[in-house]
């Protein structure tokens, strides 16, 4: 897997300061996309042990708040299975700091049959806390949302999803 690129200090795609991740390939390729260099697999660094070190390492501070995934798209079988190991050791070593994801993939293509869903998606879902899931809608691009782009896309909280079993929507008590 690639990168694109490694925010240090991330006030835009989550609660406070996060380190974020920009992985490369997408095959959604939404018209009016803001990172259209990241739809090519070879685009960007290859993601080494050197490049998870330096994102745990980022983590570290306790002014950060938690790590963001963004693509290009996670949820791409090949980026599923590279990411899956550095989100183990994220919960592992920060249990207390969120794990956002942001995937053009609906949670309920992620968790039935679509392109995405490989052995190991439910794992990596489980490891996630907040799903921003949809495709950017460039007819439904709204500058006034929170953490995301189009009103399509949905701020999932996997924990309380999960906890109850039905979708519940991520609400930070302030105006999205």
């Amino acid at each position: 897997m690639n990168y694109g690129a490694i925010k240090k200090c991330d006030i835009a795609n989550g609660p406070g300061i996060r380190v974020s991740l920009f992985v490369s390939g997408c095959t959604h390729h939404c018209p009016g996309c803001f990172n259209k260099d990241t739809w090519d697999f070879n685009y960007g660094e290859p993601f080494t042990p050197q490049t998870e070190r330096e994102i745990l390492d980022l983590l570290a501070p306790e002014h950060i708040g938690g790590f963001s995934l963004l693509g290009g798209e996670p949820f791409e079988p090949q980026n599923q299975r590279a990411l899956l190991p550095l989100l183990r050791k994220i919960k592992a070593q920060y249990p207390t700091k969120s794990v956002w994801c942001y995937s053009g993939y609906v949670l309920e293509q992620l968790m039935g049959e679509s392109r995405a869903r490989c052995e190991v998606t439910d794992e990596m879902l489980d490891l996630i806390d907040v799903l921003v899931d949809g495709r950017f809608v460039e007819a439904k691009k709204d500058i006034r949302l929170r953490f995301r782009g189009s009103s399509n896309q949905r701020l999932i909280d996997l924990n309380k999803t999960r906890a109850a079993g039905s979708l519940i929507l991520w609400d930070d008590g302030m105006r999205k």
